[in-house]
Formats: structure tokens, C-alpha cells, sequence
């Protein structure tokens, strides 16, 4: 039987290259060398840490695995992941991005990309093939995609977009962070290069820092592995570790993540003090037959927009007990945040209320506590923000 054919839980456990043949380990130790002596000039398997690290490349076989693709490759963070991808295109290219977007990408592109490296890139809706058509033009070379989308949870038909990709000659990115491998796998689904804030939910513990790139297609490999090399925003081997640790529980956490947060959305939605629930596995959600094709579960992360006014929900996150007031998601731990002031300020006020991101919206990472707990917190802290203002002491 190969990896291949194991079922998730199989698989999280065994992905890689678990062990250390030298001594007998059953898990890969931290590698801290910076170089590695060579048997001959220019005779080794490893020479130094940019280049290749042991505990970075089990990670990355983990990682590869999981996604069903040939490689993946481990950076110091998402973003740095991010940059990757955009750099293996030429000066002057046009990049169609989804609309919705997570803050961080929105800010490469326009405060980066369009001044060092000259590209273009439109942001447009995915629900209507033509608007792709649409955007077309000569230049064009990438077509980036988040789905379940950050904040809003828009789902993409990944499927319909490569055809249309594959027929123009087109690069298909998908950044599956929200989703996971274990509910998602782009590149089965035609998808070009997969990306990933493996800060979130691949390792799962709000202790690392790091990115992840997956690819099948020989070609892309040999670039992204040139980029990786000559850029050198490789992960570290300590994250390295805690990453690949954190994948060994990956399927379990996410059976949990995903059965909490469609508990609490389906409450959520009936909830008089709640204006409207995004998340992609409620029947009444637009992308729901699309999730329910493409994905085996829909996630940790909960979107929804509050009645009253951007002080409610201001309210709502400070009266939380088990929910931390974070940027990121994915921990194992309840995590919340009004996007428009945290992880989607980069973005101008009128871009995000124009697609739906407004002050009373509020992303909820829902973790592994008992779904009961989290129900009773949620409440107590709408009952809070309907009431008015907390006194509070905010951070110098």
C-alpha cells in the first residue's frame, strides 16, 4: 500500500520522511547545521542551510504529500510564499486576482509588484466567467484565486477556472490556507501552484511563522526551487519542526474545527443580533453546492456581520472569553477580529465596503474547545454588545 492510498488520518501521521535512520529516532530532529561537509568539492546531499536543510525537506515531503503534488516548498512566511509565486513571472505581467482578498496579498501586489516589477493586476468577481474573459488582455499570465476567500468565505469552482486557464495559457494559483489539505486539494482539481499561510492551520498552534508553495508541474517546479534558492526566505528549521509536528494532528484538528464552526454558523444564522453569516458549508450560502463538490469539509473560520454599528462590534470582541483578538486564524484555540481594522486595513476603505467588508463584520476562527463553551461565549458577548460600551484599558 503507498502513502497515496492512505485515508486522512493515515496520512497526517506518516506524511514525509518521519525518523532519523542514524540513530533510530521515530520522528526527524531539529538539523541547526549551517553548512555540511562534503564528501568531495561539490559531492553532498546537503551543503548549507538556504540551499537544503533535513528538517525543512521532511516538512516539505509532509506538506507535498498532503496536497497530492510532486513538491512543496517551505518559506518564512506566507507572504514570503507569496512573493515566490508573483517572482517567476516576467516584468510588465497582468495578474487577475479574486476580488475578495486577504490584506496581505492585496498589499504585494499594489504597494510592491506594481512599483518594482511593473505588473498589473485587476481584482474581479469569479462567479461569472465572463468577467474573467472580460479581463483578458495580452500581458496576462497569472490568474490567483483564494477559495474559501479571506474574509468573506467566497468559493471559486477551481474547476471551471482552469479550463478557462488552461485554454489561455494561463498560471491557476489557488491559496487553499483557509481550506487545508485535509478539505482541499487544488491541484487535483486543475489548479497550478497552491499556497499557504502554514502559520494557520497546517501547523495549527499559533507558534510558527511560515509558507508554503505546491506544485506537480515539472516546469514550475524548476522555477519556484530557483526563486526559493536565489531569494533565500526559506523556513527555518526550528519552524520547520513545529510545522511538520503540527501536520501529525492536522486531519483530527480539522474534523474538529470544521463540525464546531458549521454548529455555530447554523446557530449563528438564526441569531436575532446577527445580521448575516458567510460560511461556505450553510445551505443558504451562495457558494454552498460548489463547497460541497470541491471541498470534504468547510473549515474553521466563520464570517458575520452584527447588528448595530462598528462600536457593537467592538464590543462583541472585547467581551469574549475564549476568543483571543488575533490577526491570524487557525490555532487550536478560538481566535476573532474585525477584518477592516486588522488583517484587511491595507486595503482602502472604500475597496472593502464595496465588496462587503464592513466595520461590523467579524471573522471568528472557531477552534477545538467544546462547541457548548464557545455557544455560551458567543452569546454572553452579544448580549454584552447590544447593551453598549465596556469599560476597558487598551495597550500603550
Amino acid at each position: 500500500m503507498t502513502q497515496s492510498n492512505f485515508k486522512p488520518n493515515t496520512l497526517s501521521v506518516h506524511a514525509g520522511s518521519p525518523g532519523d535512520k542514524a540513530t533510530g529516532a521515530v520522528t526527524t530532529p531539529i538539523y541547526t547545521s549551517s553548512v555540511y561537509a562534503q564528501q568531495s568539492p561539490g559531492v553532498c546531499e546537503f551543503e548549507y542551510g538556504r540551499v537544503g536543510n533535513p528538517t525543512r525537506f521532511q516538512y516539505e515531503k509532509a506538506v507535498a504529500e498532503l496536497e497530492r503534488v510532486e513538491k512543496a516548498f517551505a518559506f518564512a512566511s506566507g507572504i514570503a510564499a507569496i512573493n515566490a509565486v508573483i517572482d517567476i513571472l516576467s516584468a510588465g505581467s497582468h495578474i487577475i486576482a479574486i476580488d475578495v482578498i486577504y490584506g496581505g496579498t492585496y498589499r504585494i501586489f499594489e504597494e510592491v509588484k506594481r512599483k518594482t516589477s511593473n505588473h498589473e493586476i485587476s481584482y474581479i468577481n469569479f462567479d461569472h466567467i465572463d468577467s474573467l474573459q472580460q479581463s483578458l488582455q495580452k500581458n496576462t499570465r497569472m490568474v490567483w484565486l483564494e477559495t474559501p476567500a479571506n474574509p468573506l468565505l467566497n468559493i471559486v469552482d477551481i474547476e471551471k477556472i482552469s479550463r478557462f486557464c488552461k485554454q489561455n495559457n494561463l498560471i491557476l494559483v489557488v491559496d487553499n490556507t483557509f481550506a487545508t489539505p485535509y478539505n482541499q486539494n487544488p491541484i487535483l482539481l486543475g489548479a497550478d501552484i497552491v499556497v499557504h499561510s502554514a502559520s494557520k492551520y497546517i501547523n495549527g498552534h499559533s507558534d510558527v511563522i511560515s509558507g508554503i508553495v505546491a506544485v506537480s508541474d515539472e516546469s514550475l517546479i524548476k522555477q519556484i526551487e530557483f526563486v526559493q534558492l536565489a531569494g533565500g526566505a526559506v523556513a527555518g528549521p526550528f519552524d520547520s519542526f513545529l510545522a511538520a509536528r503540527g501536520l501529525k494532528t492536522l486531519a483530527l484538528r480539522m474534523e474538529k474545527h470544521n463540525q464546531n464552526a458549521l454548529n455555530l454558523a447554523e446557530w449563528l444564522e438564526e441569531h436575532a443580533q446577527v445580521k448575516n453569516v458567510h460560511y461556505p458549508g450553510l445551505k443558504s450560502s451562495i457558494g454552498y453546492e460548489i463547497a460541497q463538490r470541491q471541498m470534504t469539509g468547510f473549515g474553521g473560520v466563520i464570517a458575520l456581520e452584527l447588528q448595530g454599528t462598528a462600536e457593537t462590534a467592538r464590543v462583541f470582541l472585547e467581551s469574549l472569553k475564549l476568543f483571543s483578538i488575533t490577526v491570524s486564524v487557525g490555532g487550536v484555540e478560538s481566535l476573532s477580529s474585525i477584518p477592516a481594522l486588522m488583517s484587511h486595513s491595507s486595503i482602502p476603505k472604500e475597496i472593502r465596503e464595496k465588496h462587503g467588508i464592513s466595520d461590523t463584520l467579524v471573522r471568528l476562527s472557531i477552534g477545538i474547545e467544546d462547541v457548548e463553551d464557545l455557544q455560551s461565549d458567543i452569546e454572553q458577548a452579544l448580549i454584552k454588545a447590544t447593551q453598549g460600551e465596556i469599560e476597558y484599558e487598551r495597550c500603550s
